[in-house]
């Protein structure tokens, strides 16, 4: 249906089937009484952060709605909301109101639905809910556009909001009647779906009826669920799987001198686990060194290990002393089943090369010849008493001109130094070596799947679920700032 403006003589359609009492002119802006035909006042435009047009159709929840009205309210000096009167194919009335950004759907109610004890009660029932008063607001119309069923009220309007969640109960009071709206939280995400609208207000604080960013219960309840099922399936893995003994060999070091070995493949199955590697080696005031690289044979990713293995003792101002052991272990951690070998490297310290200590005298005792573990040779002209050291026999015979020097070519002659000394090794000498340690012994056990995962994923689930409650605390008590009404104390 359309109507012929009285005054500016301009067409205002509108595709609704309802009883109009007045409407506004959407060009010269004339609220005109339509059984007079004549204007009443002229309205100004809605254009604050208006983003739906009069005549606009849009779907929301399956109901398809067609915009028919927009009024601005205006409270105190600089405070507007936007309400957008809606009909939907039935001829049902529903608002769309927005403020700040926040979206509310209301739906008119019958007043006698709504239960208090008194007129200023802060509770209010509404369908067996419980609503609190969030705050009383006085305003008037500032601006409207569009078709009206009954005469628009531009004096002051009392509205008293009660919250509970995203739901609310709306209670509208002019001097000429009392109206009831009950509303819902709508994502202004879903009203731009609806209406095709291309921008939207941005958001500017919590809205009275705006949801946590997650639903608190079911996330609880996910958690929960996640929780037992990890639980059950960690409860299982652990009373099916034993300590397995995957790998044991003892592996001479004359075999990996400079090479590395090769060893068997091992297969591993079941969830993820550490892998267990002991070590032995019998060293002895000595060092043994084992290298691990562990191969995926089907990824031919390698995970490479060290150990050292260390053992020192002796006696020290009266008193024993020991550090080592001769037995070590480490752990790959999180192996996944599979097919594996190693690849073995190992060294242990090798016994230090010296010269065995030995002694010559003349048989006259004129010279004397002696030479220590580090291959020192004393020479002692006995008559002098004179001594000198020499690195080794080449040296000796290499000096001819100190006295000492030739006072041993006169008397050894051409003689062979060396020969002369082993054959008379120093008596009861003996030379010093290392314990005998001639391999290390490699054992490896994957170990039952470990606790340190399953205990980390239930204390982060723990402390998302305390977050998640706490934030929806701190997110209510911020959205009950505002109101005279709250429930919450503020220091």
């Amino acid at each position: 249906m359309y109507y012929v403006c009285p005054l500016c003589k301009t067409e205002n359609k509108i595709e609704a089937d309802f009883q109009i009492t007045e409407y506004i002119c959407r060009s010269c802006s004339n609220l005109i009484d339509i059984q007079k035909n004549t204007s009443t006042k002229v309205v100004k435009k809605p254009v604050e952060n208006v983003v739906l047009e009069v005549g606009q159709k849009g779907i929301i929840d399956n109901t398809e709605y067609t915009v028919t009205g927009i009024i601005i309210r205006k409270y105190g000096t600089s405070i507007f909301w936007r309400e957008y009167y809606l009909k939907d194919t039935k001829g049902k009335d529903a608002f769309l109101s927005e403020s700040d950004g926040h979206w509310v759907l209301l739906h008119t109610i019958d007043k006698m639905d709504v239960k208090r004890k008194s007129w200023n009660s802060l509770i209010l029932e509404y369908g067996a809910v419980s609503f609190r008063k969030y705050e009383t607001t006085e305003c008037h119309i500032h601006a409207a556009a569009g078709f009206f069923e009954e005469r628009l009220d531009f004096g002051i309007s009392t509205y008293k909001e009660y919250v509970n969640g995203i739901y609310m109960v709306s209670e509208e009071k002019s001097k000429t009647s009392v109206q009831y709206f009950s509303g819902k939280h709508i994502s202004k995400y879903k009203v731009k779906k609806a209406f095709g609208i291309s921008n939207l207000p941005n958001y500017s604080g919590i809205g009275i009826v705006q949801p946590f960013y997650v639903n608190v219960k079911h996330t609880i309840n996910i958690m929960a669920v996640s929780a037992l099922l990890i639980s059950l399936i960690q409860l299982y893995v652990v009373g099916t799987r034993t300590n397995k003994s995957v790998f044991e060999q003892e592996i001479n070091f004359v075999d990996v001198r400079n090479k590395e070995m090769v060893s068997k493949s091992f297969d591993l199955s079941g969830g993820s686990a550490p892998l267990k590697v002991e070590v032995y080696s019998n060293v002895d005031n000595s060092w043994a060194n084992v290298g691990l690289g562990l191969v995926n044979e089907k990824t031919n990713e390698i995970v490479f290990a060290s150990k050292d293995i260390e053992e020192y003792h002796g006696y020290e101002d009266g008193e024993n002393w020991s550090e080592g052991r001769r037995d070590e272990s480490f752990n790959f951690c999180g192996v996944a089943p599979g097919k594996y070998h190693f690849i073995i490297s190992a060294e242990k310290q090798e016994t230090p090369k010296v010269m065995p200590p030995s002694y010559y005298a003349t048989q006259d005792g004129s010279l004397t010849l002696s030479r220590d573990n580090n291959g020192t040779i004393n020479v002692t002209n006995n008559n002098t008493m004179e001594t000198t050291a020499f690195g080794d026999s080449k040296m000796i015979k290499e000096d001819t001109t100190s006295s000492l020097g030739q006072f041993v070519h006169q008397t050894l002659g051409k003689a062979d130094i060396d020969s002369l000394l082993n054959t008379n090794l120093a008596a009861g000498a003996t030379t010093p070596e290392l314990t005998d340690n001639k391999s290390v012994k490699i054992k490896a056990e994957w170990l039952p799947v470990s606790f340190r995962n399953f205990v980390f994923i239930l204390l982060f689930i723990i402390a998302f679920v305390a977050a998640v409650w706490f934030g929806r605390k701190s997110f209510e008590r911020s959205k009950w700032f505002n109101s005279s009404n709250s429930p919450y104390t503020y220091s």
